[in-house]
This record gives structure tokens, sequence and C-alpha cells, in this order.
């Protein structure tokens, strides 16, 4: 490491200890692990990815579980030999974790489904506006001073009331997405649902089109080349989910080709950075991974991030649903004595509660 990694400890004679590779929101996880037996020790470096290198030297020979970050057999192996056993991610999806070399090394991993559905939901469905309408685009030209007055074709974008929208991954995001952006007919002709024989079919008919899908072997580049082709050139594309489901580099040309083409993107395909020439295109929303980032639903990802461990440490069962979070998330009530959730619970023998 070029120099040593600036740590803040909670609870020092704590008998478990945990380490956080970055700082979470609120207090509720730091006082529930704290109060627990644990010392925590909370990584407050201000850059966004430790390198495996700062990641080892953080777990050293004693490590009972560790929090976020990207994980391997390197660090599973490691965390193994320092007497750890549970590593929690802050997010429910968990592409960034190599399971199976948990599995391997005995090491319980957990996420944190349940918190984060309709933040989410609300995010795509802003992007979707935000893209539709030029809201972005507006903004900079009012910021630059270049507006001097109505006129009848500044900034057109497209009126979203009538459109056929696609959600594809329709689970509990996509749903929420839909209620939020289409459920309301306020008296006129009521909002229509039908299920798609093929996703092409989606992509030809939807003016808006949402992506919400888990990221797997099946969904890598699930939008590419061929896919921008069918759907229509005045189609907006929405993706909150995960940046490799869309070919990046083909989306730069598509969005060239068809300044009409709009896209709203929280993710990235080489998350933190973008590809080259899309960061100029006027017909993209960008932001920074923001889906979940309201007060609420963070503070409540790193509670249950913080259960999943202090869980494991305790020998708990593992909760029964771990879309059903609630009541790990009450302010004035001690949790339930549970992980609430560890995705390779089954893998690693763990037992349920009955809730």
């Amino acid at each position: 490491m070029a120099k040593p990694i600036s740590i803040e400890v909670w609870n020092p004679s704590g008998k478990y200890r945990v380490v956080s590779t970055k700082s979470m929101p609120g207090t509720r996880w730091i006082r529930l692990l704290a109060d627990n037996d644990c010392r925590l020790e909370i990584c407050t470096e201000t850059k966004t990815i430790l390198s495996v290198d700062d990641i080892l030297a953080l777990i050293g020979d004693r490590c009972d579980v560790q929090l976020t970050e990207e994980w391997g057999e390197v660090l599973f192996s490691a965390l193994k030999r320092a007497g750890g056993t549970a590593f929690s991610n802050m997010a429910v999806g968990y592409n960034n974790v190599d399971v199976e070399a948990a599995n391997r090394n005995g090491i319980a991993v957990g996420n944190t489904p349940g918190v984060l559905t309709e933040t989410t939901a609300e995010l795509a469905a802003s992007l979707s506006l935000a893209a539709a309408r030029r809201i972005v685009e507006a903004d900079q030209f009012m910021r630059a001073g270049l507006y001097d007055g109505w006129l009848p074709h500044l900034f057109v974008g497209n009126l979203l009331k009538g459109q056929t929208v696609g959600v594809i991954g329709a689970g509990r995001i996509g749903s929420a997405y839909a209620r939020m952006m289409f459920l309301k007919a306020n008296g006129e002709q009521p909002v229509t649902w039908k299920r798609a024989a093929t996703m092409e079919d989606v992509l030809r008919e939807a003016d808006v089109i949402s992506l919400h899908p888990v990221l797997d072997k099946t969904t890598y580049h699930l939008i590419n080349p061929e896919r921008l082709a069918i759907m229509k050139k005045e189609a907006v594309l929405v993706n909150a989910s995960r940046g490799p489901v869309i070919d990046e580099v083909a989306l730069v040309e598509h969005l060239k080709a068809n300044p009409m083409f709009r896209v709203g993107l929280d993710v990235f395909e080489d998350e933190p950075y973008m590809k080259p020439g899309l960061a100029d295109m006027k017909n993209a929303v960008v932001v920074p991974h923001i889906a979940s980032a309201s007060k609420w639903t963070r503070e409540g990802m790193a509670t249950l991030a913080a259960l999943n461990v202090l869980g494991k440490i305790k020998g708990y069962p593992v909760w029964g649903n771990p879309n059903l979070v609630e009541p790990f998330l009450k302010e004035d009530a001690t949790p339930p004595a549970a992980c609430p959730s560890i995705v390779n619970a089954k893998q690693l023998g763990l037992p349920s509660s009955k809730l």
C-alpha cells in the first residue's frame, strides 16, 4: 500500500472483530454491532475502491467478518485463515462476489434485498421522465445563460401519456416501476398489461423500456447492436439494474446515429468508468449509481448488512423470507434473532428461521 488506511474504531474491547471497507450511512448499524460485543473498524478512506492488497491488510490475522467491496478466492481464503465466517454485500445484487469461492472457504455471503425496491423504481421512473423530457439538456442550457425567450421548438421531448412501456425483468423493482409510472388512468382509458411472447416484441413495440434483470451469463449484453436496431428511433431506454446488461460501445454508436433516441443510465459496463463518447451524448442522462440513494434505504441497507454479519457471529438462523425485512428496520425495536439474507445458506447448510 502507498499509505496506511485510515480506520475509525468503535467498541475497541469487543470480542468479535468486524471490518467495514466503507463508511456506511446512519448509526444504528454501528450500535447494533457494538452493543453485541463487536469491535467495529470502519475504513474512512475517501477513494471508492480498495485494492486487494488494501483489503488483505485490513483483514490481518484476526477478522470475524467483512463488509462490502469486490471479493474472490484470494480474499475469501484470507478471511478464512483469519477466522472469518461472513461477508455481507451492501446491495441486492452480488455479481461482484465469487460465491463459489465463498462456499469453498465456508464463508456466508449476505446481501440486502427487500429494502430498496421502491427507491430504485423511483430512480428508474425519474430517469425515464428526465430522458423523455430532456431535463438535463435544458438545465445545462439554462445554467449556461443561453435562454433568451420561449421558442416553439426549444427542447421538445416525448410525451409519455398513452405510450407503450416495456419492463424487462418484471420482478419486485420492475413491477414497482410500472406501478409508479403508469397505473393511474385519471378517469381516462384504463392502463392495460400484457406479457410479450419474446423480448424482441417488447423492444419493437415499446416507447419506453426499463431494464431490471439480474446480471448473469444470459443477460450480459442483453441489449446489443441487433436489439438496439429493432427499437423505435425515438424510444427511451433506462437501466438501473447492472451496467453490463447493455453493450455500452454499441449504445454510444446508436445514440450518435439516432439523436432522438434517449437513454437514462444509473449503472455502467466498466463502472466507475463510462465507455468513450458516452459523456458527450446529449441524448444520454447519466447518474452515478444512485438508485438506492435515499436516506431511509441506504441506512436500511447498512443495517441489514450488519445484521447478516452479526447473525452469523451469533449462530442465528437465516430469515425465512429475505424480501420481508421490515422487522429488522424498526428503529426502536430489537431486530429478530436471524440473518436477514444469506445467498449461499443452502450450500453451507445453514438453518432457516420460522417467521
